[in-house]
């Protein structure tokens, strides 16, 4: 199936919550959303009395990703949100302004599944896995933190950049990147959370992820995935898909190491010597979605494209009429050929 749908809530809908977007993406006929945690900031503070004893997925109010315990040996963090609250707990409560509660995300991946629009969740979009310690933990926290909220969703994926190669250079910087993005899997499955992690592809020159340096940490690192960013590979390979061949280069490379879902992203952009200036509405730039939707249409994957285009809803539903004329047009030559 060809999953189709915005970077975001879109832009039309009349309400800013993460559930009007549901919303409004199944009534524009799109089947896919990428939530945007633009910021994750957290704080600690201790339980209120009605709080002990309950866990963090019952609460109503606040988001509780991280339980600090107390034992013979310093603190112990708890990430699972069964967990019981205790007195001498200290709780470290997400403020992303996606939602408020455990309960709230509950509620959207049952009213997304029962609507057919399939949730991911983009983690913050400045990350260094190569650079200052703090930094570096910081950004591993951010990931963590999308881990968790796309698993209460119930979402496929959380796609996240992998930050500049930093001082060592590429290869040392990039094997610093590929070591911390072990240390989030590591996490990831001490915690079973279920959606794979995304490496996207970067669309500048000092920013590791090229296809195969994404491909490659894929390759070393189980429980991670390829998110092709359509835009920023166009851009970091100075402008060369322009034909179908040329796409079709790119998803043999990639659906091997993707196990047969394809998660990728497309917007119109601007860029020069090698690097991405600008998204730009699809009809702006020089990157066509049209030699796609002829590959798509004949190859027949599982696919989820995500408009990351200014236009949001309305490039995403362009790209889905795009393919759907290009679908028509195939399978009348079919029958043609049948007739005949």
């Amino acid at each position: 199936m060809i999953r189709f749908g915005p970077a975001g809530i879109p832009l039309s809908c009349k309400g800013r919550t993460l559930m009007d977007g549901i919303e409004d993406v199944h009534a524009l006929g799109l089947t896919s959303m990428e939530v945007q945690l633009i910021r994750s900031n957290t704080y600690e503070r201790l339980p209120d009395d009605e709080e002990i004893g309950r866990s963090p997925s019952e609460l109503e109010t606040d988001l509780i990703v991280q339980i600090n315990r107390p034992d013979a040996k310093g603190t112990q963090p708890i990430h699972d949100s069964k967990e019981k609250i205790r007195r001498e707990d200290k709780l470290i409560v997400l403020e992303s302004g996606l939602c408020h509660s455990y309960l709230e995300l509950y509620d959207m991946a049952e009213y997304a599944k029962d609507h057919d629009v399939q949730l991911s969740v983009h983690s913050n979009y400045y990350v260094d896995l190569s650079g200052r310690n703090e930094m570096v933990e910081r950004s591993k926290n951010n990931i963590m933190w999308a881990g968790l909220i796309c698993d209460a969703l119930d979402g496929v994926l959380v796609s996240t950049q992998l930050g500049f190669y930093g001082s060592k250079g590429k290869k040392g910087g990039g094997e610093l990147i590929v070591k911390n993005v072990r240390d989030i899997r590591d996490w990831w499955k001490e915690n079973k959370l279920k959606p794979l992690i995304g490496l996207e592809t970067s669309g500048r020159q000092e920013i590791y992820g090229s296809i195969d340096e994404v491909l490659s940490a894929v390759k070393r690192v189980k429980g991670t995935a390829p998110v092709v960013n359509f835009a920023h590979l166009h851009s970091r390979e100075n402008g060369n898909l322009r034909e179908e061949g040329d796409f079709a280069a790119v998803l043999n490379k990639v659906q091997k190491a993707s196990g047969g879902f394809l998660y990728t992203s497309f917007s119109g952009v601007e860029h020069h010597g090698g690097n991405e200036l600008r998204l730009t509405p699809i009809k702006r730039g020089d990157l066509r979605f049209e030699p796609l939707a002829e590959l798509i249409v004949q190859e027949n994957d599982d696919m989820t494209i995500i408009s990351s285009s200014p236009l949001l809803e309305h490039d995403a539903i362009y790209m889905k009429v795009i393919f759907e004329r290009v679908l028509t047009r195939q399978v009348s030559r079919t029958e043609e050929i049948k007739e005949k």
